[in-house]
């Protein structure tokens, strides 16, 4: 397998960026010219010596912004740990260095939107999770990586790279063209990875939990809901438990996505805005193609459907039912199960009754299993494809659940627990466990809804807890905020950085510069006035109680009702995208 190099000097002269690969026996070096954006391989013999010389860890690729090409490379990394003998790395930091010197050339105008889309590729990259390995393929499971062919194998990592979950496949278009320069080309996924060195019963194993974030309608918890006609579904996970032990390694999968028909909830200032299903489209075009797609990577689904089954999210289960029933797919299992419901006032031990009704078709399912020879011992046959509304909370209770059922029949078959013994007996690995799976949810919560998740009080310590409610209390409102106020510039940042808008001048000025009308800044204004008028009448009592109550009561009315026209007309006052195609938003 060609691997990419690991370690860089990037030399910045008024004409051109050199990138040096600076790997043991390296001598190439990647010129790309600053006016004309040509990229050629050159010797470092051609590097001038009075260039501005600094290390970097590796390139994400570049973009088009408005004043010009913008190289995106990786500053600082951080060791997660050792996958099979190859080191993995957290990018921890990042430069946008442009192609021009100055940006004179633009106007006032342009130079603020500039500025913006510099802000929106920035906001991606300081939202945690970016990982990458130089001399391994981290967008693959274990098991689709043992039934690859020789030639796949002696691929780029660029070429062979499940471009599901290649965040920066857009940013490296120019260097997929060009096959000589694919060794100084990182793939970059989009997740969570965790690395743990554990102890059982004096036996030392590697436990490793890896989520992968699709880049097919990426987006933000409100803007990005059901699937795209292509069936790519939002908020799509793939997390895969791996276990390695004397050279056997083992791997269980699952999966996570927004229920995969055309639906929306766009938020409107209301604490849960109402989900409408689509009623002008296919619904079971787009539905087919997704499970199609699932049953070709992953075989047999069992989809767990963990939404309410009473109130606004029971249309969304009962479609979801009755399209798996109409499809008439042997391969394809649908569970209902209501979370809410089964598990209120904090009956958590219930959850046991969804992993007991599925324990014969996880046997089944079975995992991927390699000994110490390299013998594959057993293949997973079919993953569990879970959901929420959101597909995070309630989802990744559910997955670490059914991760630890399998990793009980791993590290037994493996001889690292003993046949009577239980996983949840080890205390040691339940607290590495548990904490490794909450912030699991959290890395995938603050990825897609802006906070950590709900519910990991739970996940940490195996019961709800009075102060995980508060948490989740905080957490909520802090994303009602966020929500409504900044997630609209949240979308246009995941769009633009992964090219699903593309700056062209050709095209004239971007949509940055929306107007808002009159009652977006009018109405607010009101509200607040009266409200404090309302206050101030209270704490400054007139002569009469008869008077203060008519001033309470006028003012009170006023913000009242000036509210409820606020709330009337929510979509109006939201952050909402401005870039995004209508598609997206539908």
């Amino acid at each position: 397998m060609a691997i990419a190099y690991e370690r860089f000097n990037l030399h910045t002269s008024p004409e051109k960026f050199y990138i040096e690969a600076c790997d043991d026996g390296a001598d190439a070096v990647l010129a790309i010219d600053r006016v004309s954006n040509e990229m050629t391989l050159t010797g470092k013999k051609d590097v001038p010596p009075s260039a501005n010389t600094r290390p970097i860890c590796g390139i994400m690729g570049t973009v088009r912004l408005v004043a010009g090409m913008y190289l995106i490379v990786i500053t600082k990394k951080r060791n997660v740990g050792s996958l099979l003998g190859h080191a993995v790395w957290k990018a921890v930091d990042f430069d946008v260095i442009s192609y021009k010197k100055t940006v004179l050339h633009l106007t006032e105008d342009q130079t603020q939107d500039n500025k913006t889309f510099l802000s929106m590729i920035n906001n991606v990259l300081t939202t945690d999770g970016f990982y990458f390995c130089t001399d391994y393929d981290l967008t693959h499971t274990l098991q689709r990586l043992a039934n690859v062919s020789h030639d796949f194998q002696e691929m780029s990592l660029l070429e062979r790279a499940d471009q599901r979950f290649v965040w920066n496949g857009s940013l490296l278009r120019e260097f997929l063209a060009q096959p000589e320069l694919h060794k100084f080309a990182i793939p970059v996924v989009h997740g969570f990875v965790v690395m743990k060195p554990c102890r059982i019963n004096g036996k030392i194993f590697e436990w490793i939990l890896i989520s992968r974030r699709s880049c097919f309608r990426a987006g933000v918890r409100y803007y990005v809901r059901g699937i795209d006609s292509e069936g790519h579904a939002a908020n799509f996970v793939e997390t895969e438990q791996i276990v390695l032990y004397n050279g056997g390694r083992a791997s269980f999968v699952q999966t996570r996505g927004s229920m995969p028909f055309f639906w929306s909830q766009r938020p409107n200032l209301k604490y849960k805005p109402k989900p409408l299903i689509s009623h002008n489209t296919n619904h079971m075009d787009g539905f087919q193609r997704h499970f199609d797609s699932q049953v070709l990577i992953y075989g047999k689904q069992t989809v767990l459907n963990l939404v309410n089954q009473k109130g606004s999210e029971e249309p969304l289960e009962q479609a979801f039912a009755k399209m798996v029933t109409d499809m008439e797919n042997g391969m394809i299992k649908y569970v209902a199960f209501d979370f809410h419901k089964e598990c209120s006032r904090m009956r958590w031990d219930r959850l046991c009754i969804l992993v007991d009704n599925v324990a014969e078709t996880q046997d089944e399912y079975s995992y991927f299993m390699v000994d110490t020879e390299g013998k594959v011992l057993s293949q997973q046959k079919g993953t569990f494809r879970s959901n929420c509304m959101d597909c995070l909370d309630r989802t990744n209770v559910i997955q670490s659940m059914l991760a630890r059922r399998s990793i009980q029949s791993q590290l037994q078959r493996m001889g690292v627990l003993h046949v009577a013994q239980r996983i949840e007996e080890q205390d040691d690995f339940e607290k590495i466990y548990k904490n490794a799976w909450a912030d699991n949810a959290n890395a995938c919560a603050k990825q897609y809804a802006g906070t950590g998740a709900l519910k990991t009080d739970f996940t940490r310590t195996g019961k709800r807890t009075q102060m995980g409610l508060v948490m989740d209390g905080v957490n909520s409102a802090i994303r009602y905020y966020k929500n409504n106020f900044s997630d609209g510039f949240r979308q246009d940042s995941i769009d633009l950085f992964l090219g699903n808008y593309a700056v062209d001048e050709t095209d004239g000025p971007p949509p940055l510069r929306i107007q808002k009308d009159w009652k977006f800044i009018t109405l607010p204004i009101i509200m607040v006035v009266a409200f404090s008028m309302c206050i101030i009448c209270l704490l400054m009592a007139g002569d009469t109680w008869t008077e203060t109550l008519a001033y309470v009561l006028f003012w009170g009315t006023a913000a009242a009702v000036t509210a409820a026209v606020i709330v009337f007309n929510g979509r109006d006052f939201v952050d909402s995208p401005k870039l995004v195609q209508k598609e997206k938003m539908d």
